[in-house]
């Protein structure tokens, strides 16, 4: 059976769906599993030993469709749903199944504070797509593989990974309180971020006294995940960085601001006893305020993230 595999993007998305593409390879005996995603997020998926063939595009895939035509693929898992992979699809008519979206329940809570969601992670939705095919959730956890050109020698002999990055502001946790946890840990910290990150490295450098690196846009994703592997625990923001330190099992505290672990997207370690500490400010009124994040508090108080106590993250991560 050939199998195609849609997620076009992004970081964290895309490791979310690697249960599934373990779970066809081993589930399916013969199976040859497909996978195509944007040509940007090629490292992520590289050396994964469950993909056969790795299909990569630049905005336009309008040339692929011949060549994955004739691929004559059986079925295709559809783990994006949008308006690309319907046309995808479309193109390829052959059977394919996808999963639900919350959408509709997301704008609910975001603006009338309506819960209805269903309290199930987006990687049990993705099973949905696979379920016609009898393939099940083994529920172990996340797959992140890098090649060992990409694995980098730790600064310490023992660290925390800080994760200072992310995409939208209000999901980021802000300098002074990453000072202010830093200080009161027992072991040297390396910052790890892109280069948009790297002024908010320094920032937090500044502010703190104890021993620290900053890495941020030093490094390429996969060598800052084998910096993440590596360390002791990881401190980290709700970003792609966070599920690879869960694809490795890390100990980690994840902070969470305007956006809720409730979405479905928290660290995903099902059958493991890791200590993944969740901080938050729960019951604040205006909070969720987004489904995925602005550049500034709308309030303009950001207690979401002003408020979490620094002495508990420390804690969690000692």
């Amino acid at each position: 059976m050939k199998i195609l595999v849609v997620r076009f993007s992004s970081i964290g998305d895309i490791v979310l769906t690697t249960p599934v593409v373990r779970c066809l390879k081993q589930q399916l005996p013969g199976a040859e599993v497909h996978y195509i995603t944007k040509k940007q997020f090629e490292p992520i998926l590289k050396v994964n030993p469950y993909i056969d063939k790795l299909w990569l595009y630049e905005g336009n895939f309008r040339s692929l469709i011949p060549q994955l035509r004739a691929e004559g693929f059986d079925y295709i898992a559809d783990l994006h749903k949008n308006l690309r992979s319907a046309w995808l699809k479309l193109m390829l008519r052959k059977p394919s199944g996808s999963f639900t979206k919350l959408n509709i329940r997301k704008f609910l809570i975001v603006n009338f504070k309506w819960n209805f969601l269903p309290g199930i992670h987006i990687v049990d939705r993705y099973f949905r797509a696979v379920r016609k095919l009898g393939v099940k959730n083994d529920e172990q956890g996340l797959d992140y593989y890098i090649s060992s050109a990409d694995e980098v020698i730790p600064p310490f002999p023992e660290y925390y990974a800080v994760i200072v990055g992310g995409k939208h502001n209000t999901k980021i946790f802000p300098p002074e309180k990453v000072a202010e946890v830093i200080e009161k840990l027992d072991k040297p910290i390396v910052l790890l971020g892109g280069k948009e990150d790297r002024q908010r490295g320094d920032e937090v450098m500044r502010l703190s006294t104890k021993p620290m690196l900053n890495f941020c846009g030093e490094y390429s994703l996969n060598q800052a995940a084998s910096l993440v592997r590596q360390s002791s625990a990881v401190l980290t923001n709700d970003t792609g960085l966070m599920h690879i330190a869960a694809a490795y099992h890390k100990r980690m505290v994840t902070v969470w601001g305007n956006t809720i672990p409730a979405f479905g997207m928290y660290p995903y370690m099902p059958s493991y006893g890791v200590n993944s500490f969740i901080a938050e400010v729960a019951g604040l009124g205006c909070r969720p305020c987004s489904k995925i994040g602005f550049r500034e508090c709308p309030k303009h108080h950001f207690r979401c993230m002003m408020d979490i106590s620094v002495d508990e993250i420390a804690a969690h991560l000692e």
